[in-house]
């Protein structure tokens, strides 16, 4: 067995990982005790990354097709590469270059993007390259360029452990972020006084934990953040001095927040007046008072301003440049930062350089060796793909990410794929939603395969390094558009602008353009990276270590040396509820799945949680509309519709529905909960806002239902399920289990589904062989069972028309234990569990497969918290769990 430090690739709390590898296999994976991001915790997501490194699902080498519709066919890398440049090169000589456009990702390496930033604006001569990170980070970078002048987090992790007051905005971070949430669980152990804000409509994890949970209307933050200067001013509580001493702007600012009194604002937001007071309070009179924030700030149409107001609160009360003082956003993936630093963005240059500035864009040019680099801003997100849709813009390359899954709009995003005249998908792996639309698929190297850097949200930059070689004939990121950039060149009868041998190489030449910047890391390489492990930015030449806090010294990267107060006036979400959409449609994260699932939705033990998509929703508004737990609904909006079952939660306030994120058309029936949301966005961010839209939500009747599940050969029976969801009006697919992994897809229709779809579905599960399958039919009553047993283990079954027993056999299933007392109940007129056969429930604990029901037998057995821990040992593994348990242990009801 061999082990290899790298980094974990989910979220931009950027983790340490330890790797473990044996016989050409990764085999585990452990928290890195050294790494300062987690001191060796991973979350239920990290602790499962050696699951994701099977190759079942995975783009195993170059493939083509001729025509749009054909399948594709396998090729080789070099015909391959030859037929992008091929194309690209006729489109750029026939149209300009700014008929093509990169969409690439914040997963993708520091190094990565470097070179496809060089790409495409040395190379091909285009600022029309942008990435995902512009749908989660983007405004966060506007916002501190607007206020503090330069897209550069104050503060460190380390600030946690030193706040009096930690102010969370937006973020559900026990689900988003859990080993900072861990961390801050740690230092309100340690200090009891430590006061804990958390502003979101939802009570969450997070805002369950906290002292004082602000439950604002969606979209009011800078009415919030407003009122609270209003009363900090109002109380004497600002400081003064340091407003005079190092920002400008303020008066301004105080002419604006002047109406946001306590009572204004309570009313538009939705809280007690007094609420507002005691957060102002607390944040101001705080000796240290730190600032979390993620996407409910961000993905907005106000998301620079959201930004900014919160920055401004830090201003005024001087919350800034001392340990435990400053607004630190939370990138939502792990290197949306390093491609920030590159410039790879579309109205960004390497090392924070403006485009707009001739001086930066000739200090590029020279760095490059080219004439020019564009100064025209390239097209955004949001505007590529409508650029696409229009024929503007003729060939898309898409490196790392799923837009017809993740971009906001999908129905406007998929047509826009579909009419594009060249797509090329580079992609680890083969089946996202995007891959169905490439007209060329360039198999990608992934987590574990990988070497670079990463820079998580505290300006940390890590090492990620490969514990084996790329699998099948996928290369890594970098090296193929090295390689595309040679042949384009020679297409175009251009030098060869792009020729490195190994990231290293490109390392030292980011590094080069950062020196005198303010992310300068001069002083930084390769081998400080080896020898001291990661560091934080700045870290000039001359220096050993990075700079943890900005600003200490009061003096900011503008002009004047002087921070901006930003006079932030309010706008309401884009588009308001109505009489025919009346609830507000808040969209998230869940705890063990992350972004479109291309990675996570290949552990069973992920499902477990949360098994398929819910619409969560306040009882009483499903009470008003005759709505049960479980059943199936219509929610839609101006732009689509979605089917897929509800739940009552009490996180939800009246008026105001959630859907998390992940689901896409491989795992539900319709696009996902992105099909709802509007791509109107944020004019000085161009973030879209992806959190809100309105929406309205009808009860179904599908009263034929099917459920159908098989262990064994899980992924690869539930790859080829996948392409039949779109027969049903309402369907899920997912995984069940540890060890061996069963498929498990769960259907209804208005009309019974045609017969062919059945017996296609039986042949994937493997139940259709008459010879070993029981089967039993009741034509009168539309009910049909299969069930496959092999040496009274059960393996498979297909209900349909009666599914009450769908849960209980999926654990017989799953345990794998004997079956064959079973069989009477398998096909009784309603197979409800036998005697001595219960189900145990969602699990709550995924790394101990500790189950809700397990847990509350032990609470209602008269165990507290720490007594039902030492007995069922839930929540001491990774800790993502124990927001949730404190939540379940608290409710006197369930006594």
């Amino acid at each position: 067995m061999q082990e290899t430090r790298s980094s974990c690739c989910y979220c931009g709390v950027g983790c340490g990982v330890i790797i473990s590898t044996e016989a050409g296999k990764i085999t585990g994976v452990r928290g890195d005790p050294e790494h300062p991001a987690n001191f060796g915790r991973l979350c239920s997501k990290g602790a499962t990354l050696h699951y994701t490194a099977r190759e079942e699902m995975r783009a195993l080498y170059p493939e083509l097709r001729s025509a749009r519709g054909e399948l594709r066919q396998r090729a080789s890398w070099n015909d391959a590469l030859d037929l992008v440049a091929d194309k690209f090169a006729e489109i750029i000589r026939q149209h300009g270059p700014d008929a093509v456009a990169f969409y690439i990702s914040g997963q993708l390496l520091t190094e990565d993007y470097y070179v496809f930033n060089k790409l495409a604006k040395g190379l091909v001569g285009t600022n029309n390259i942008d990435t995902n990170s512009r749908l989660c980070m983007s405004s966060a970078v506007t916002g501190y360029k607007a206020t503090l002048g330069a897209d550069a987090p104050p503060g460190c992790y380390e600030d946690i452990d030193h706040a009096q007051c930690i102010f969370i905005a937006g973020s559900n971070t026990a689900y988003a972020h859990p080993i900072l949430f861990r961390r801050i669980e740690d230092a309100r152990k340690k200090n009891p006084e430590l006061k804990l804000i958390v502003v979101d409509p939802r009570r969450t994890d997070t805002a369950s934990a906290a002292d004082l949970h602000l439950a604002i209307l969606p979209g009011t933050d800078v009415v919030l953040f407003n009122a609270m200067l209003h009363v900090m001013l109002w109380e004497g509580w600002c400081d003064m001095a340091y407003i005079a001493a190092h920002t400008s702007g303020f008066d301004e600012l105080k002419a604006t927040v002047r109406e946001f009194t306590p009572q204004h604002a309570a009313t538009l937001c939705g809280i007690a007046a007094e609420d507002i007071v005691r957060a102002a309070q607390w944040f101001a009179t705080s000796k240290a008072t730190l600032s979390l924030y993620c996407q409910g700030l961000n993905q907005s149409v106000q998301g620079t301003h959201k930004n900014a107001a919160l920055v401004n609160l830090h201003l005024a009360t001087a919350q800034i440049g001392r340990p435990g003082a400053a607004p630190l956003s939370l990138t939502g993936q792990p290197n949306a930062m390093g491609g920030r630093e590159v410039g790879g963005m579309a109205n960004l240059l390497s090392a924070h350089r403006d485009m707009a500035n001739p001086a930066h864009r000739a200090e590029v040019a020279k760095l490059w060796g080219v004439d020019e680099v564009p100064s025209q801003p390239g097209k955004t997100a949001v505007e590529m793909f409508e650029a696409l849709r229009s024929g503007e813009i003729k060939a898309v390359w898409i490196a790392c990410t799923n837009p017809a899954q993740s971009m906001p709009d999908l129905n406007l995003v998929n047509a826009a794929l579909a009419n594009a005249e060249f797509v090329v998908v580079q992609e680890a792996f083969r089946a996202t939603e995007t891959t169905a639309y490439a007209d060329v698929l360039l198999p990608a190297s992934t987590w574990g395969e990988k070497e670079g850097t990463v820079t998580n949200s505290e300006r940390c930059i890590s090492r990620v390094r490969a514990a084996l070689p790329p699998a099948g004939e996928a290369r890594n990121d970098w090296q193929i558009a090295v390689e595309f950039a040679q042949r384009l060149a020679s297409r175009l009868g251009k030098a060869a602008l792009i020729s490195y041998t190994n990231t290293e190489a490109i390392f030292n030449e980011h590094r080069a353009s950062t020196i005198g910047r303010d992310l300068d890391i001069g002083g930084l390489s390769y081998a400080l990276l080896e020898s001291a492990g990661p560091q934080q930015w700045p870290l000039p030449q001359g220096k050993t270590q990075g700079l943890r806090r900005l600003y200490a010294d009061g003096i900011f990267p503008t002009a004047d040396g002087r921070a901006k107060f930003v006079s932030a006036k309010y706008v309401p979400v884009a588009e308001d509820i109505s009489a025919r959409y009346p609830l507000h449609l808040n969209t998230g994260r869940l705890r063990d799945q992350w972004h479109g699932m291309s990675r996570t939705g290949t552990v069973g033990r992920l499902f477990s949680h949360v098994e398929e998509p819910l619409l969560a929703m306040n009882a009483a508004d499903m009470a008003r509309r005759s709505l049960s737990e479980g059943d199936i609904v219509q929610l839609s909006s101006r732009r689509g519709k979605l089917t897929l079952r509800i739940e009552a939660s009490e996180e939800m306030r009246a008026g105001q529905v959630f859907m998390p994120m992940h689901w896409g058309n491989r795992y539900m029936s319709g696009l996902g909960v992105n099909a709802l949301t509007t791509n109107e966005y944020d004019p000085l961010s161009k973030q879209p806002e992806l959190k809100h839209a309105a929406v309205q939500v009808e009860k179904l009747a599908l009263p034929w239902q099917m459920v159908a599940m098989r262990k064994g050969e899980a992924l690869q029976r539930m790859a080829r399920l996948q392409p039949l969801l779109k027969h049903f009006d309402y369907a899920s697919i997912g995984l069940f289990g540890r060890g061996e992994e069963l498929v498990i897809l769960r259907t209804a229709n208005a009309t019974p589904v045609a017969a062919d779809i059945l017996v296609e579905i039986d042949a994937i599960l493997g139940l259709d062989d008459a010879n070993e399958v029981m089967n039993y039919r009741d034509a009168k009553r539309g009910i049909s069972k299969r069930a496959l047993m092999e040496e009274g283990r059960l393996l498979g079954v297909r209900l349909t028309g009666e599914t009450v027993a769908r849960d209980w056999l999926k654990e017989i299933i799953a345990q794998g234990s004997d079956a064959q007392s079973l069989r009477p109940w398998l096909f009784a007129p309603l197979s409800a569990p036998p005697a001595g056969q219960s189900q145990r429930g969602r699990i709550v604990c995924n790394c101990l497969d500790v189950s809700e029901q397990e847990i509350l037998a032990e609470f209602r057995n008269g165990l507290d918290l720490p007594a039902i821990q030492a007995r069922l040992k839930c929540g001491s593994e990774c800790g993502s769990c124990v927001p949730e348990l404190k939540r379940l242990t608290a409710q006197p009801l369930l006594v």
